[in-house]
């Protein structure tokens, strides 16, 4: 029996019958596939998942409108074209998650401008102190040490460190509006 004589009985269930349009049709259909999806273990999933079709839509086949393989490789090509579309999707909608979990939020790029604002007047206000308070004040701050051992760095008495200390600390805290 041929294919369209095969599909009319298919879609009147019988079940033998589907064995023998499986068997005419189901290499066709897998290679149809495999052109559309090029990968194997795809290519079988819709494969099987045409077949399934093909028992399940075979009462709505109309031979007026066409052969019952060219109906079955129809609802292949069509069933390939599907998987090849969500995949690519799918890969599409991953890439954009993966771009969108790289780039900073707002707020991250916000802060870090925000930051970088900050150093820039704080540098400002550091370059309007004297030579002597600025190293005073970079020592202890910026390079961590303590007021005697700025003293000792810079061969001074402590009481002239505390002195540009106190003299640089009150010139910064004006420069940045009060806010040191």
């Amino acid at each position: 029996m041929d294919a369209d004589e095969l599909i009319a009985l298919v879609g009147r269930g019988d079940q033998k019958a589907f064995e023998a349009l499986y068997d005419q049709v189901s290499r066709p259909v897998f290679g149809l596939v495999l052109q559309v999806v090029r990968d194997a273990s795809q290519a079988e999933e819709v494969a099987q998942e045409v077949l399934l079709d093909v028992w399940r839509l075979a009462p709505r086949f109309d031979p007026g409108r066409g052969s019952a393989m060219s109906w079955v490789l129809t609802l292949a090509h069509r069933r390939a074209v599907d998987r090849v579309r969500s995949a690519r999707a799918a890969g599409e909608r991953e890439q954009r998650d993966a771009e969108r979990a790289a780039a900073p939020a707002f707020d991250q790029v916000a802060e870090a401008v925000e930051a970088g604002l900050e150093r820039d007047w704080v540098r400002r206000c550091l370059d309007a102190l004297t030579p002597v308070q600025r190293q005073s004040v970079t020592l202890a701050y910026y390079d961590g040490f303590t007021y005697r051992e700025v003293a000792h760095r810079l061969d001074l008495p402590l009481g002239t460190v505390k002195t540009r200390m106190r003299d640089g600390l009150t010139r910064l805290r004006k420069c940045l509006g009060g806010a040191a």
